[in-house]
């Protein structure tokens, strides 16, 4: 009981002190319209090419766009962490009885929750254009949406208690942000790469998210790509929190 109640006390800090900076709300929704509003054409002309999935082209580019927000808000918890740090926030938890779990949990629940508002708007702004929703597919895609944000989030948030300076955790982000984007197929299916590039995306965790997602979108749940993302999430994801968990034990200790 003690421990989801500090998980929900960190998890009530994190959703205000988001709202308190408002330009990352207006940032967190404009980007995916842009890609909505900018990318989809360049699709347009694609559809029916050699490679290219026979299927509309919203529904195949936005559950690229929803995995690739996931992973933008995962990535970016990290440099909160940071901020804390030089305010001295993190010191004062030295001295907190509060789980390390939660200290945790905290931050990357209201980082999921922002994440699920913006999904959902997306949706909804996308289905009037042309998207087919199917509600069982999209609520199973929330989950492995939700699975890739906590890794990725974790992973963040346990390099910047490690590096402690936004500079060089700005460096390692970005220096696996285009890699990671491009090996998964977020803009443009992998159908399309050569086939030393779809050998190589199946190392990368993001690259069964996107894939499963583009199933779901099309109602079917019972798919091997969706079983295989699950497969490839869960315990990754088991394996990143227990380990960031232990940073952030060392980090407070």
């Amino acid at each position: 009981m003690k421990m989801l109640r500090d998980v929900g006390l960190l998890y009530r800090r994190g959703l205000i002190h988001t709202l308190r900076i408002p330009v990352w709300v207006v940032v967190g929704i404009s980007t995916p319209l842009l890609y909505l509003a900018l990318f989809t054409p360049l699709l347009q002309n694609l559809a029916g090419a050699p490679g290219f999935p026979p299927t509309d082209v919203l529904d195949l580019f936005l559950p690229g766009i929803l995995a690739l927000m996931a992973f933008g808000s995962g990535t970016g918890a990290g440099f909160a962490i940071i901020f804390e740090i030089q305010a001295g926030f993190t010191e004062r938890l030295q001295v907190s009885p509060a789980s390390r779990f939660a200290l945790l949990m905290g931050p990357v629940l209201s980082s999921l929750t922002w994440t699920y508002i913006f999904t959902i708007m997306i949706v909804a702004v996308a289905i009037p254009f042309g998207f087919h929703l199917h509600l069982a597919g999209m609520l199973v895609s929330l989950v492995l949406l939700g699975l890739l944000l906590m890794v990725f989030a974790s992973f963040s948030i346990a390099l910047a208690l490690i590096t402690k300076e936004i500079s060089s955790l700005a460096a390692i982000m970005n220096g696996i942000n285009l890699p990671v984007l491009l090996l998964s197929g977020v803009l443009l299916p992998l159908s399309l790469a050569p086939t030393w590039m779809r050998a190589i995306a199946h190392m990368n965790p993001m690259y069964y998210v996107v894939e499963a997602n583009r199933i779901l979108a099309t109602g079917t749940i019972y798919d091997a790509k969706v079983g295989e993302a699950f497969l490839i999430m869960v315990p990754l994801t088991v394996v990143v929190m227990a380990w960031a968990t232990r940073v952030y034990r060392r980090a407070v200790s």
